[in-house]
């Protein structure tokens, strides 16, 4: 039997959520923790928030959910960013921030998001990463109160959360804007789960389509639920005659689209069932409603047909509003950066989408890379940006600029690009004519989107200050335009020493209590792995069904990051209606080739690494 393994103590630059108060293990003691590793940048993170809700409400006596704050990107370590993300995502349980991740060292996470499950003795009992893990979870709880129940270890009451007073603007972290004809503006208000029409001036409030509240309702504009909709597209005035509404939304936390009569505010759900999408990749046309989607971010007409960003899952969509289908279109689902032909490019949390003038050329915000990438002739190409870890504020040549998280584009006109950088607070344009970027505006709260109006003035979604902001006349041209060389960053997280030559590569995954591998479908496990260079492995990359891989690494290069998603497919074992679930993670996993570096790499999807 392994030795059980005290959780390390709780440390961090400050606390969130708790009225000022610091908490230390011993203040929870009786109670079962379970600590969420996330950062706010990232969309499975945002999925797991979503799925422990309804834990921390059925739990709530016994259950204490704190969220470890550890960041990715430069920007997610400002205080005051984390404390606007905590608001804009409703996180409901203490935050502690652990700027310099040495929480998330402690706790020995690989990835985000982390779980790892405290018992009311203060023993680390399961550890998991990624999402989808909800159901387990329950089971693993349920058996935490009998065992230390019957102990008399386990001490019910409330818990440490003290929530913030209720801030007063007419919006509160909108995400996304549309101009209307005869000049108003449509805004996403994400926070308040609704729709904003807002007068010319970007200001004044004309109408409000959405109760307000976190829910998925259809309806009339007052009693509509939205989750944190972002994107949103006017249909073409002979589309919408035919689908029967004007606007299509994404309710990305519902996993939904849902369509506005703009004369009514009347809101229908179009695509989606509601439920995250976590099942194999196809090019099939889907009756739109029967399939599940995962996050969508942004939309936009392209080729005849709403193309979707769906952050969830890496890839880029399509959804035709007549034949009410929907498919997928651009990624495999693997989070990365890597150019070709639709089917076989990689994206990451693509966020914002705008199409050229001429409608030739779609451009994509693709976060999670801060970069910025493009379709055109069925092929997915980058204009700026090299890679998950590289991200900074520096203008120039394309190949050598580099941006922070951005979530916004805008075509102009002239076939340049605008840019909401979101985590550098800037607006930055990139000319393809010249092969240059540029700064165009910067000192804003986390632009999110931009919108050209009918006089050619553009206006930015300043998201962090809850607020339309119209750029200066003049930013746009050439000498309104500064050159930033800013910082330069790539995320250093601390390699993992590997040995050259045969290294055996195993995930961990342990089924929940009550369940078992499911192979109804086929294998019940899949792992995919490659690498950054893809010269790091001699052997090993590819698609198989098992999780352990023998590696090898090639003794020719001394660093790079594996890339490696697993999945698990289990169901509730001995259940007559059997509920089926499925586990998946990416992981980045950087690593140093040296002379006596490991020879077994672990990572776990579920359980401990004993």
């Amino acid at each position: 039997m392994s030795a059980r393994v005290r959780a390390p103590e709780l440390r961090g630059r400050g606390w969130l959520n708790t009225g000022g108060r610091e908490l230390r293990l011993a203040d929870l003691r009786g109670k079962i923790i379970l600590l969420d590793f996330w950062t706010f940048c990232c969309i499975n993170c945002l999925h797991v928030l979503d799925e422990l809700r309804p834990l921390e409400e059925k739990y709530a006596d016994v259950l204490v959910v704190v969220g470890v704050h550890s960041p990715k990107f430069e920007h997610e370590k400002d205080p005051a960013a984390l404390a606007a993300a905590v608001e804009r995502y409703g996180v409901h349980h203490p935050v502690l921030d652990d700027p310099e991740l040495d929480m998330w060292q402690q706790y020995a996470a690989k990835a985000w998001p982390t779980l790892a499950v405290v018992d009311p003795e203060g023993y680390v009992v399961a550890t998991m990463a990624g999402e989808g893990h909800a159901e387990g979870l329950i089971r693993l709880v349920d058996d935490l109160i009998a065992t230390h129940e019957a102990k008399g270890t386990l001490h019910r009451g409330d818990g440490p959360y003290v929530p913030p007073t209720p801030p007063e603007t007419t919006l509160r972290f909108p995400g996304k804007a549309v101009l209307l004809d005869g000049g108003n503006l449509l805004v996403s208000d994400s926070a308040r789960h609704s729709l904003v029409e807002l007068a010319p001036d970007g200001e004044t409030p004309v109408r409000r389509i959405g109760s307000g509240e976190r829910g998925r309702v259809d309806g009339p504009a007052a009693s509509a639920g939205f989750a944190e909709p972002q994107g949103l597209c006017l249909l073409p005035p002979h589309v919408a005659e035919v689908a029967g509404y004007d606007l299509l939304v994404a309710d990305t936390v519902n996993h939904l689209l849902r369509g506005v009569r703009l004369d009514t505010g009347e809101v229908t759900t179009v695509a989606g069932t509601g439920r995250q999408w976590r099942s194999t990749v196809d090019d099939h046309a889907h009756d739109a409603l029967s399939v599940d989607l995962s996050s969508p971010w942004d939309l936009a007409w392209y080729d005849d047909r709403v193309i979707v960003a769906m952050a969830g899952i890496h890839q880029l969509w399509w959804f035709d509003p007549v034949k009410r289908t929907a498919g997928m279109w651009a990624g495999t689902t693997v989070e990365a950066l890597r150019d070709g032909p639709l089917p076989e490019a990689w994206l990451a949390q693509p966020s914002g989408l705008s199409v050229s003038a001429d409608g030739a050329r779609l451009w994509v915000a693709d976060s999670e890379t801060s970069a910025i990438r493009y379709v055109q002739n069925g092929v997915l190409g980058t204009a700026v940006g090299q890679g998950l870890f590289d991200f900074g504020h520096v203008d120039g040549p394309a190949d050598l600029a580099l941006l922070q998280h951005p979530l916004g584009v805008c075509a102009l006109p002239d076939g340049s690009v605008l840019i909401a950088d979101t985590y550098n607070g800037a607006v930055r344009r990139f000319d393809p004519a010249t092969g240059l970027v540029a700064t165009v505006a910067d000192g804003l709260a986390e632009p999110s989107d931009l919108v050209l109006t009918a006089d050619g003035g553009v206006l930015v979604v300043e998201s962090a200050a809850h607020r339309l902001t119209r750029l200066a006349p003049g930013a746009l041209t050439a000498a309104g335009a500064d050159t930033v060389d800013g910082p330069r960053h790539r995320l250093e997280r601390k390699p993992t020493d590997v040995a050259a030559g045969e290294v055996t590569l195993e995930v961990i995954f342990t089924p929940a209590p009550g369940q078992k591998l499911d192979e109804t479908y086929g294998p019940s496990t899949r792992l995919v792995v490659s690498a950054s260079p893809p010269e790091l492995l001699v052997e090993g990359a590819g698609t198989g069904t098992e999780l352990s891989r023998r590696l090898v690494v090639d003794p020719a290069v001394p660093h790079g990051v594996l890339q490696v998603t697993a999945q698990a497919a289990t169901c509730d074992a001995d259940v007559e209606h059997a509920a089926c679930h499925l586990t998946r993670q990416d992981w980045g996993v950087p690593v140093r080739v040296v002379d006596d570096g490991a020879t077994r790499l672990p990572l776990v999807l579920r359980g401990l690494d004993t």
